[in-house]
């Protein structure tokens, strides 16, 4: 009997679609702006990259719609050509499992996408091949980028791309993006892919969205078993509307059960009743030990290893010294007994000393003493008393609680240096390759508090942004997963901001800093476990993509960080102007001193003096005016350093500020969230209550 390979090799074909040729399926014939172009890929495999490669900085970071995912949006001009280029979220396949996959589909198919550029990381081609196949058997005007050809060739991996393009009947361009390399062939390779659209309505290159139209017929690049093939063709005869994607791929999409396809059967379809029912008869008789999509995926697997017979080589000639010493450090990131300190030296250095020190320090300081203090302020006041005669509208924009005075001050002055600092460093972390290598270290002490290595790019990104972070596990696996992740961010993952304030105000007696780091590790890692024990449900598998690593490339580490300072202007900067209108509107109303006269005798039972209590509220409105409140009182001598610490971590257990409280809401449901809320209120003061307890009966002065 021949290997599941052999059969694939064998039935290895060309591609081609001939269209119906009454319908125009020329770009040019458009009259709506400028062309669409996605690019879409696996994670890690450079495709932000050449994103900025084609559009520079200006791009725009939204959700999409219906969803809490964000997709970057850009411009572009390709040969002469206006595109609008789409950065997908990364995908693995045409079949979802996370919410980003059924974003990258939704965009594909329904947002009428003239290019898609498809990038694969050169050194592992068979194993992302599938997914390119996938979108030509949809019928999709495919370009495959097999990007980081530089890290290959390293490694002694040369790839045909000639062969490949051949064989697999769309442009295939060879890239190493970080470099430029391939950057500009790819951009005459999409010039001409158009050009070749807008001379015939029947070519998209070598294949293309023709494919998709009534009457169509594809010839894919391979086949699947017959038994597959008869049940793939069986359901291609029952569709007679238009869809999307070629009816092969509409009809392997059905056999799969996915419900939007479905759907668009029962909008469409004459008798969409009696195809749904046929549909489902069919996938039960080729269900067989193994479920229909776990077998398809082997096949197609097998498919794409015979596919680049060939067109992979491997040098056996020695590989340069820095692809060995890339790998020994890869293995000294992921082993606990050098990881550990390795991180112990990245969270010293990069968080430690130049976000807390650097930045909430030396920024901090000139921005907050010699720009605000010193000439902005009494500016600001000294005009508002000049030509705004009405106390009220006054203190909106100036004094203790103005717009200004407060609002941009503690915006620009305290938390901007903070959080651009921190974007800088996450950029270059994110950049190395070192993030998932974090994540493989984590794994098994997360799985201690129901998570896996994967829930710490949300945990991390906290430290950035909760609100962001929140948005971020919808990635995560399992409901349950999620909900322990929302949990944590909420109580003791301090944003960028705060962590960087708190870090200034404790680097100066590092006993502090430990205390800190004891109280609020040790309700982070009691949280955690007491909810992977209460919470049902099962803890999910954990995979991910490794790059290499690689030393940061200056210019995306510099496009990421302008990118998130950014979206802090145009997100986070309103915000606080917000908080700035609602403190004043608590002020004047008076509600403000009631809330105030709720939480003093909490604050005061933790051993701190009645006006922190004001540091408190600000949290609720910003997790970062809470910290700056901080920042003010410690300046002003109001705390000794067993109150500041004992301040710093019960503000750091507070509850989350409402734009996070908000995202909470909407991912987790209203219940959930306000018990996670609550919760955070309540091991706030609990947790500040023990931690002066304790260092109190222990005399610790600080």
């Amino acid at each position: 009997m021949k290997s599941s390979m052999e059969t694939q090799e064998m039935k290895i074909q060309g591609t081609a679609a001939t269209p119906d040729k009454t319908r125009e399926t020329s770009p040019k014939a458009r009259d709506a702006g400028p062309l669409k172009l996605a690019i879409v890929g696996n994670p890690n495999v450079g495709k932000s990259v050449i994103f900025n490669n084609l559009t520079g900085l200006y791009a725009t970071v939204s959700n999409y719609p219906g969803t809490t995912v964000e997709i970057s949006r850009g411009n572009a001009r390709v040969g002469g050509v206006d595109f609008e280029v789409i950065d997908t979220p990364g995908a693995y396949s045409l079949l979802p499992i996370t919410e980003e996959e059924r974003v990258t589909r939704r965009v594909l198919l329904d947002e009428g996408v003239d290019v898609v550029v498809h990038v694969i990381d050169a050194k592992n081609v068979i194993r992302m091949l599938p997914f390119a196949l996938q979108l030509i058997e949809a019928g999709l005007p495919v370009i495959l980028v097999v990007n980081m050809a530089d890290e290959a060739e390293h490694l002694g991996i040369r790839v045909d791309v000639e062969l490949l393009e051949e064989r697999l009947g769309i442009p295939v361009v060879l890239t190493a993006s970080t470099t430029g390399r391939g950057m500009e062939a790819l951009r005459r390779r999409i010039t001409e892919f158009i050009s070749n659209r807008g001379e015939s309505g029947s070519e998209l290159g070598k294949a293309g969205a023709g494919a998709v139209e009534s009457g169509a017929e594809l010839r894919p690049v391979y086949s699947y078993s017959d038994r597959t093939e008869k049940a793939i063709a069986a359901v291609e005869a029952l569709l007679e509307a238009d869809y999307p994607v070629s009816r092969r791929a509409a009809a392997i999409m059905l056999l799969n059960g996915e419900a939007e396809i479905e759907a668009l059967v029962s909008q469409r379809e004459r008798h969409a009743g009696e195809v749904l029912e046929r549909v489902e008869a069919i996938a039960r008789e080729i269900e067989g030990d193994m479920p229909f999509a776990y077998s398809l995926a082997m096949e197609r697997q097998a498919a794409a290893a015979a596919l680049v017979k060939g067109v992979l080589t491997r040098d056996t000639r020695p590989r340069p010294a820095s692809a060995g010493l890339s790998g020994f450090l890869s293995r000294l990131t992921m082993n606990p007994l050098t990881g550990i300190p390795i991180l112990i030296l990245v969270l010293y250095f990069g968080l430690y000393r130049f976000v807390g020190g650097f930045g909430a320090g030396t920024v901090v300081d000139f921005l907050e003493t010699a720009v605000f203090e010193r000439w902005v302020n009494p500016f600001v006041d000294n005009l508002a008393r000049a030509f705004i005669p009405y106390e009220a509208v006054r203190s909106l924009l100036a004094g203790d609680y103005g717009v200004i005075t407060l609002g941009l001050r503690y915006a620009v002055a305290i938390v901007l240096p903070i959080v651009g600092s921190f974007f800088l460093v996450f950029s270059i972390i994110e950049d190395s390759g070192y993030l998932p290598r974090l994540a493989m270290l984590v794994d098994r002490v997360f799985k201690v508090i129901g998570l896996t290595g994967r829930s710490v790019i949300p945990i991390t990104l906290g430290f950035g942004c909760g609100t962001m972070a929140t948005l971020v596990t919808r990635t995560l696996e399992t409901r349950r997963e999620r909900i322990i992740a929302t949990l944590l961010l909420a109580l003791a993952i301090p944003c960028s901001a705060q962590l960087g304030v708190i870090m200034g105000l404790l680097a100066a007696r590092p006993g502090t800093l430990l205390v800190w780091v004891i109280f609020v590790g040790a309700a982070f890692v009691v949280t955690g476990r007491l909810a992977a024990v209460l919470l049902p449900g099962e803890s999910p598998s954990f995979y991910m993509e490794l790059p290499p690593l690689r030393l940061p490339s200056v210019a995306n580490v510099v496009s990421k960080t302008l990118a998130r300072m950014k979206w802090y202007f145009l997100e986070i900067v309103p915000i606080f102007i917000l908080a700035s209108v609602l403190i004043w509107f608590g002020k004047l109303t008076g509600l403000f001193e009631v809330a105030i006269r709720l939480i003093e005798p909490l604050v005061v039972a933790m051993g701190l003096p009645p006006e922190t209590t004001v540091a408190f509220l600000f949290g609720f409105f910003r997790r970062d005016y809470g910290a700056a409140g901080l920042y003010d009182l410690a300046k002003a001598g109001a705390l000794s350093g067993r109150q500041l610490v004992v301040a710093s971590i019960a503000l750091t257990l507070f509850i989350p500020c409402i734009a996070q409280f908000s995202v909470m809401i909407k991912e987790r449901g209203i219940a959930v969230a306000t018990l996670i809320a609550a919760f955070a209120f309540s091991a706030a003061f609990t947790v500040g209550y023990v931690a002066n307890l304790i260092l109190g009966s222990l005399g610790v002065i600080m």
